[in-house]
Order: structure tokens, then sequence, then C-alpha cells
């Protein structure tokens, strides 16, 4: 065991006479002194080590700075798109609104004696065989119960049901509990027209009653055939199918809606015309 430390004493004592005889030979070719060079030895690494902590934080400052302008960019460009597109929104719905003071005013030329109330659709409700909205005049505005409402260009929409001072509720051809009185105007054959909720022919019409010897044909056009609450020859639909009925005494027809009745943003309400 006293061999064994000795061993390593000497060992130790060897290795700091040989660091020692380095730092003289080092302190004589840079005319530095033994002790600067052991600082210098010491410093070096720390200063490395500084340098690096330092260049990492300024990437990681320049990485965050850069980061917050690019989230600011974003913002603005997400801002600018939405203002964009609801410009486009605006642009299109004043584009919708111009065509419908545009068939409006021809419905107007063509029919002197209507007297309408336009009312924007608010609220919609439908079920398998009823279809109703709401718009937003009412008796304050001239309408009541019993008055049918129109597009712009002279096509049947519905009828109104009910009506308060600031709104009322449509009943859309679509419902099946409405029944118009109409013709076909190529053939001049006459029948009912309500709301065709049937499997396969839902968003349809159906024209019942028309005599078993009728002639039908897709696309002919179907139109009211006048009465104290529609007058003549607002449209209805086109003919896009036709059958025997159940009893096989009359036949029917299928008609797809002249109205666009899902889509429609507003309606006319006709509150007086000139009875034929």
């Amino acid at each position: 065991m006293r061999h064994f430390f000795s061993t390593r004493v000497r060992v130790v004592l060897i290795l700091a006479l040989l660091i020692a005889g380095g730092l003289a030979v080092a302190s004589g070719l840079t005319g530095r002194s033994i002790p600067n060079l052991v600082v210098q030895g010491v410093l070096t690494p720390l200063r490395a080590g500084a340098n690096a902590l330092t260049d990492q934080a300024e990437q990681i400052y320049n990485y965050m700075f850069r980061y917050e302008a690019l989230l600011a960019e974003n913002q603005a460009l997400k801002e600018q798109i939405a203002q964009m597109q609801e410009d486009n929104r605006l642009a299109d719905s004043i584009s919708r609104e111009n065509d419908r003071l545009r068939d409006l005013l021809e419905l107007r030329q063509e029919n002197e004696d209507y007297e309408l109330v336009d009312g924007y659709i608010i609220s919609r409700s439908s079920t398998d065989w009823n279809s109703t909205f709401t718009i937003d005049k009412g008796t304050a505005s001239g309408i009541q119960e019993g008055m049918c409402a129109i597009t712009g260009n002279g096509e049947v929409v519905g009828l109104v049901t009910e009506a308060g001072s600031n709104y009322c509720v449509v009943k859309t051809v679509l419902d099946s509990s409405l029944e118009i009185s109409a013709t076909i105007a190529s053939t001049g054959y006459s029948g009912m027209v309500q709301g065709g909720y049937s499997t396969g022919n839902e968003g349809l019409l159906r024209m019942n009653y028309l005599p078993s010897s009728a002639i039908i044909r897709n696309n002919d056009q179907v139109v009211t055939a006048g009465s104290t609450v529609y007058p003549r020859n607002l449209v209805l639909g086109t003919v896009v199918d036709a059958g025997m009925g159940d009893t096989g005494v009359a036949k029917y027809a299928i008609l797809k809606p002249a109205a666009d009745i899902e889509n429609l943003e507003q309606v006319f309400i006709l509150t007086g015309y000139e009875q034929e």
C-alpha cells in the first residue's frame, strides 16, 4: 500500500513538473508570465462559451422579433382578406338587388295596375309537408292575409297566411296544403297545383285533375288561371313529368317551380290589382 501511494505521488510530481515546464516554455515564447498563461487558459474556454451563448441569444431574439413581425403581417393579411370578402359579398348583393329591381321595373311596365310591397325574408320553416317563411313587412305596409307573394319577374311564391304590424308569414307553393288554380299555357288544360311532397318529388309541384285525354309535354309552362287572389298568367312552373292518377280518370303533371324558393332573399306582396 505504501509502495502504491509513493508511486502515485511520483506520477503527480512528474505531471506537475511537465506542466510547469510547459508553462515556462510557453512563457518564454509568448513573453507572458506563468500566472497570466494560467488565467488565459482558464478564461479562453469560458469566453468561447460566453460568445456561443451570446450568439445563440441573439439568434433567439432575432427569431422572436421576426416571429412577432410575421404574426403582425399575418393578422394584417387576414384582415385584408376579410375586407375583400366583405366587399365581394356586398358587390354580389348589390348586383342581385339590381337584377331584382330590373325585373320588377319590367313587371310593373307590363302590369301597371299591380300594387306591390317588397319585403326581405328573415326566417324560414319547413317540414316534410309544410313550407313557410317570414318577411319584414306587415299590416303597417298594407299587407293582409290572403294576398299572394311573387318574385320581381312574376313567378308565384306563395300566399300570406298571417300578418302582424311589421311582419307576415308566407306559405309557399311547395306547401302541400296550398292549392292554386292553374292552366297549361300552350294548351289551356286546367287543374289545381299544390306542393308535390312525395318520395322522389321533394321541391316540386303537382298539377292534379287534368283531363285524361290531355296531351302533356315536358317544358310546358304552367300559369295561374286567375282568381280574386292570383292574377292571370303568373308563372307557377314548367312540366318535367306526367302520369295517370290512381283512379285512372284524370292525369297529373309534375312541375319544377318557377321561383327558386330555397334561395329567395326578397319577395313582393301583391296588395292590389285590377281583376279581369
